[in-house]
């Protein structure tokens, strides 16, 4: 694999900052990169991928913890255990009751946009 983004260039790439990218990385979110002869970190196009996943998780609301164990699962290619079932249908659970409030939110917001509609053409012309 072609691994020739130093830090800078894939905190670039992903948005995130070069402190965050270490921090992934003491935490094992990340591996520990190859080193240059120089001793600069590199990186391919597969930790930008795995950056945008624990990005994703942890918007999702994904723990630190609950990412590794994901992501260790996903690197191991085995059975997933129980409790990691139990996580992903936890999380899958609170995505659907995230989605649902916000597709109620977005309802409420056009039905107050079509009543603001409503109203502003009641309004004589010099009062709009």
């Amino acid at each position: 694999m072609n691994k020739g983004m130093k830090i800078g260039e894939i905190a670039k790439a992903t948005g995130l900052t070069t402190k965050t990218i270490r921090y992934y990385e003491l935490n094992r979110l990340l591996e520990e990169p190859e080193r240059s002869e120089s001793g600069y970190r590199l990186y391919g196009q597969e930790d930008v991928e795995r950056l945008e996943f624990v990005k994703k998780a942890k918007r999702l609301g994904f723990s630190l913890e609950e990412i590794r164990d994901i992501l260790h699962l996903h690197a191991q290619r085995q059975a997933p255990c129980v409790h990691v079932l139990a996580l992903l249908d936890r999380k899958l659970d609170q995505l659907d009751d995230i989605m649902k409030e916000m597709d109620e939110f977005r309802q409420e917001l056009r039905r107050l946009r079509m009543e603001s509609q409503v109203r502003l053409e009641q309004l004589p012309e010099d009062a709009r």
